[in-house]
C-alpha cells in the first residue's frame, strides 16, 4: 500500500491528482460531505453552548469505510479538499470521525489547498501543507446551526399555521421575498401613455433619424406629449417651422474608451453564462466543476480552469504573464497595455485568498478545447477564456458625434453616432474595427450608428417626422441572472449557494420559470406574506446581509462563532414562541363567475395542498366540486373558462383489453392515468387533458415493462415483489412497502419474510392509539425506525468549537 493517503471531494478529481502523485500516493475520494447534522430536534442543542450532534452520512458510508481502510496502511493523511469554507469543514469533520473511531493514532495530518489542478499547483500545495483552518471551520459549523435552527423551528410552525410540507430558510425566504415584492410591484403598476417624435433626414445619399429634444424652446421630458392629440400637434407645427429643412446648428465630436470587465466572479459567471449562454446557474457550476477537476486532453488528464468558487477578480502573476504572451500571440502587440491590468474586488466581504475563474493555461485556445469538450463545457471554457484574456487587453476606442439640428429657434433634434476605430480588447470578442459583426450583447450601445459628415450651419433634408405611441411598462421579473445579481449586491447568500437557493425555491414550487424569469406560485406568495407579516426580521434583506457579513468575520478569525448563535437565538426563540399563538391565516377566495351547467359560483382559492377551483359553496346541500389549478395558472389571473376547463377531469379514456377502464387526472403528485388500482405518472409533454388510450397504454407497458426488469424475486399467489428500486430493494404488494434491512440478501426472503417486514412496516406507520402523531419537530412520535434509532445511538456530539491545530498535527509534527 501507498505511504500517503490523500482525501479529495469527487472521484474526476482523484483520478486526475492520482496521476500527477505517482505510486507512493492513494488518492480516494469523500464524495462531499461526510457527516451532518442528525435529522431531529435537538441537533444543536442551544443548551449546552450550541453542540451540534453529527451523524455520518448513509449514502457516503461505504467510502468512509474504504478511507479507514486505506488509512490503516499509510503513514501520512492529507486533505485536499476544495480551498474553501466547505472543503475546510469536509476535511475536518473526516479527521473527526477518524478520531472517534481511533483509526488516526498518532499519524501526521496534513491540509493541502491550491486553487488549479495541475501538476505544478499539486505538488506545491504537496509540499506546502498547512494545518486545518479552524477559523474556516467554526464559520461553516456556524452558518450549518444557522439554517438548521431557522428551518426546523420555521418550516413547522409553516407547516401548522399555513399548509404541510412547506418550508423556510435563513437565504432561501429573502430570496422568495424578492421575487415577490417584484410580482406585487408589476401588479400594482399603472402604465402612462407618452409619445415621442423622431425625424427622419438625408444628407447627400446618407439617411438617418433623429429625435426631438426640445419643444417650443423647452426641453422634452418623458412625458411631455402624452396623447395623440398633443403628439399630431406638435408634429404639424414642427413641419410647418421646418418646411422641409433641418439646420444643423451644433456638432459635438469626442473620443471614447471603454474599459474591458474584470475577470469571472462565482458570480458573473453564472450571469454572464445565463445571459449569453442561457445556462441555469446549477447548469453552469456543473460544466465548471467539471472543467476544474479534469479533462482528458491527448491522453492526459487536467484541469482546465481555476476554482469555480470564488469572490476574487485577481488573477496570479505567472497567469498574466501568460495571457499576456498569447495577447501578442493572438492579436498583436498592440492589444498589450504597457503595464499588467489590477483587479481588485468590490464587496468587502470576498472570501479567503482565491483568484478569479480563469483558464489554467491561457495557451488553450477555445477552438482547439472544442474539438475534445462536450458542447456545454466547450461554450463556458470559451466563454472564461475570452473574458480571462480581454481584462488584459487595451480599451476600445470609439470615435462618437452628437449633432444638434434645429427647424427654427423653437424646435431641436439630436442625432447620435459612433465608429469603432480601434476594437482593443473587442478583438477577444471577434470585433473589428468598423464592423458590427458579431458583437456581444454588452457591447453594444445605442449610438453604434454612422452618421453622414456634418459642419455646423449645414442643411438637411427632412423627409418625414414620425410620432410613436408608447407606454411605460413595469419592472421586468427576475431572470436568474438577474436574481442572482441582486442577491449579490444585498449580500445575501455567497455566489457558491446562488445555484441551491433558486433550486430549492423551485423544487418548493414557491417559484416557477417562465420563459426565462421567475413567477411566484400562489403558495409562494402565501408563504412570503406569512413570513414578512410574522417574521419581518428574518426576511430582511439588511439583516441576512448583516448576519452574512458575521459569518465572514468569524472566517478571518475577528469574532467568535458561539456568541453570534447566542445572540441570533435569543430573539429567534422569543418569535417562535409567539408564532404559536399566531392564527392561521384567512384564505383570500376570488369569485370568477358562474358555472352554466349548474349555476353555482365558481370562485378560486388556497386549499391543503395547493390552489384551487371550486364550484358550490361549502354549506350547499350537495357536496362542492373541486380541481386543482394547474402549474402554470394563478389564483389572482385564471379566467372563469379556465377553471371550468380544469372539471373536465377525470376524464375516462377507454378500456384495456383486459378489461380495466382508464382513466386519466390530476393529483397531488402531478398528473396521471389510471386503470384499476394501478396509477401511472404523465411525462413532462403529456398533457391529461388531450391525452388519448393509445398513449395511456404505451405508458402503462412501460412502467409494467420497468417493473419486470426491477423484480428481483416475485411471488404471485399473495402478489408480492421484491424489487430494486433508486435506494435500495424493498418489497411491496401494490398496496404496502417495507425497506429491507441491509443484513439480509433481498434474493434469500421467502414470501413469511416478506409479509412479515409489510406488516412490521405497517403498524410503524400508525400511530400508537390515543398519542398524537409527531411532527419532525414535535416531542413525539410513532414507533422510530430501528436504524434511524440504532444510528442515533451511535451518534456523539462533535460540534465543539475547532481549534488551531485542530484534525490533526502541523506538517513538523
Amino acid at each position: 500500500m501507498s505511504k500517503n493517503l490523500v482525501i479529495v471531494e469527487s472521484p474526476a478529481k482523484a483520478k486526475t491528482i492520482k496521476k500527477y502523485l505517482g505510486a507512493d500516493y492513494e488518492v480516494l475520494a469523500s464524495y462531499g460531505h461526510v457527516r451532518d447534522l442528525v435529522p431531529k430536534d435537538g441537533a444543536v442543542d442551544t443548551e449546552r453552548g450550541f453542540e451540534m450532534k453529527y451523524q455520518l452520512i448513509e449514502k457516503n458510508e461505504k467510502h468512509v469505510r474504504a478511507i479507514i481502510s486505506a488509512l490503516k496502511h499509510s503513514d501520512i493523511l492529507y486533505l485536499a479538499t476544495d480551498p474553501d469554507r466547505e472543503g475546510e469543514a469536509i476535511s475536518w469533520h473526516l479527521v473527526e470521525h477518524l478520531r472517534e473511531k481511533g483509526v488516526l493514532k498518532d499519524k501526521p495530518v496534513r491540509r493541502v489547498v491550491f486553487h488549479e489542478i495541475t501538476k505544478s499547483a499539486v505538488s506545491e500545495a504537496i509540499a506546502n501543507p498547512r494545518a486545518v483552518a479552524s477559523d474556516l471551520v467554526n464559520a461553516q459549523q456556524a452558518r450549518r446551526a444557522l439554517d438548521y435552527l431557522v428551518g426546523f423551528n420555521l418550516s413547522p410552525l409553516l407547516w401548522r399555521k399555513v399548509a404541510p410540507k412547506l418550508s423556510a430558510g435563513r437565504v432561501q425566504s429573502p430570496a422568495l421575498r424578492l421575487i415577490c415584492e417584484r410580482e406585487e410591484e408589476i401588479k400594482a403598476f399603472v402604465a402612462r401613455e407618452y409619445w415621442t417624435l423622431e425625424a427622419r433626414a438625408q444628407k447627400d445619399t446618407q439617411s438617418f433619424s433623429a429625435r426631438l429634444v426640445e419643444y417650443d424652446g423647452a426641453k422634452v421630458e418623458q412625458f411631455t406629449l402624452t396623447d395623440t392629440g398633443g403628439a399630431n400637434q406638435a408634429r404639424e407645427r414642427i413641419l410647418q417651422a421646418a418646411q422641409g429643412e433641418l439646420r444643423v446648428s451644433a456638432v459635438d465630436k469626442k473620443q471614447r474608451r471603454r474599459c474591458p470587465s474584470p475577470p469571472f466572479t462565482t458570480s458573473t459567471l453564472q450571469q454572464e453564462a445565463n445571459r449569453k449562454l442561457g445556462f441555469t446557474s446549477s447548469r453552469t457550476m456543473r460544466a465548471a466543476q467539471q472543467l476544474y477537476e479534469g479533462v482528458d486532453i491527448g491522453g492526459e488528464t487536467v484541469g482546465l480552469i481555476t476554482y469555480m468558487r470564488t469572490d476574487s477578480v485577481s488573477l496570479a502573476n505567472e497567469a498574466v504573464n501568460e495571457i499576456r504572451h498569447v495577447i501578442g500571440e493572438q492579436f498583436g502587440a498592440k492589444g498589450l497595455p504597457e503595464a499588467p491590468r489590477v483587479y481588485k474586488a468590490k464587496s468587502k466581504n470576498a472570501q479567503e485568498a482565491h483568484e478569479a475563474v480563469r483558464p489554467t493555461s491561457a495557451a488553450r485556445l477555445p477552438r482547439q478545447m472544442a474539438k475534445v469538450l462536450p458542447p456545454d463545457q466547450a461554450r463556458l471554457y470559451e466563454l472564461i477564456w475570452k473574458r480571462a484574456v480581454a481584462c488584459q487587453m487595451v480599451p476600445a476606442v470609439f470615435d462618437t458625434v452628437a449633432v444638434e439640428l434645429r427647424a427654427s429657434a423653437a424646435h431641436a433634434f439630436r442625432a447620435n453616432g459612433s465608429i469603432l476605430v480601434d476594437p482593443g480588447f473587442l478583438a477577444a470578442y471577434n470585433i473589428k474595427a468598423e464592423d458590427p459583426g458579431d458583437r456581444d450583447k454588452d457591447e453594444e450601445d445605442e449610438d453604434d450608428k454612422r452618421l453622414p459628415p456634418m459642419a455646423e450651419g449645414d442643411l438637411v433634408r427632412l423627409l418625414d417626422l414620425i410620432a410613436d405611441q408608447h407606454f411605460t411598462e413595469p419592472p421586468p421579473r427576475y431572470t436568474e441572472a438577474g436574481l442572482v445579481k441582486t442577491l449579490e449586491e444585498y449580500d445575501i447568500g455567497r455566489p457558491s449557494t446562488y445555484a441551491s437557493i433558486i433550486s430549492t425555491l423551485q423544487a418548493r414550487e414557491y417559484v416557477r420559470l417562465e420563459g426565462k424569469t421567475f413567477i411566484p406560485t400562489d403558495v409562494g406568495m402565501i408563504v412570503n406574506r406569512f413570513l414578512t407579516d410574522h417574521f419581518t426580521r428574518y426576511v430582511d434583506y439588511a439583516f441576512t446581509a448583516n448576519l452574512e457579513g458575521e459569518l465572514d468575520e468569524i472566517s478571518r478569525g475577528e469574532r467568535e462563532w458561539v456568541p453570534v448563535l447566542e445572540q441570533f437565538w435569543g430573539e429567534f426563540r422569543t418569535l417562535i414562541e409567539r408564532g404559536k399563538d399566531i392564527k392561521p391565516p384567512t384564505w383570500e377566495e376570488r369569485p370568477i363567475g358562474t358555472d352554466p351547467a349548474s349555476g353555482k359560483p365558481v370562485i378560486v382559492r388556497m386549499g391543503k395542498f395547493g390552489p384551487l377551483a371550486q364550484i358550490g359553496a361549502k354549506d350547499d346541500p350537495d357536496k362542492p366540486r373541486f380541481a386543482s389549478l394547474r402549474a402554470n395558472q394563478r389564483i389572482d389571473t385564471i379566467t372563469l373558462e379556465q377553471a371550468l376547463e380544469l372539471f373536465r377531469l377525470p376524464r375516462k379514456l377507454g378500456v384495456l383489453p383486459g378489461g380495466e377502464e382508464v382513466e386519466t387526472n390530476i393529483g397531488r403528485f402531478g398528473p396521471y392515468v389510471r386503470h384499476g388500482k394501478n396509477f401511472v405518472s404523465l411525462k413532462k409533454d403529456d398533457d391529461p387533458f388531450t391525452i388519448e388510450l393509445p398513449r395511456a397504454i404505451e405508458l402503462i407497458e412501460q412502467k409494467a415493462a420497468a417493473l419486470v426488469a426491477a423484480t428481483i424475486k416475485e411471488f404471485p399467489g399473495p402478489g408480492i415483489r421484491i424489487i430494486k428500486g433508486r435506494f435500495g430493494a424493498y418489497i411491496t404488494d401494490g398496496d404496502r412497502r417495507a425497506n429491507i434491512p441491509k443484513t439480509r440478501d433481498p434474493a434469500s426472503l421467502s414470501a413469511l419474510d416478506c409479509e412479515f417486514f409489510l406488516n412490521e412496516a405497517a403498524l410503524k406507520a400508525k400511530p400508537a392509539k390515543g398519542k398524537a402523531a409527531k411532527t419532525k419537530a414535535g416531542k413525539s412520535s410513532a414507533a422510530p425506525d430501528k436504524k434511524a434509532a440504532k444510528k442515533a445511538a451511535k451518534t456523539k456530539p462533535a460540534a465543539r468549537k475547532a481549534t488551531k491545530g485542530d484534525a490533526g498535527k502541523t506538517p513538523d509534527a
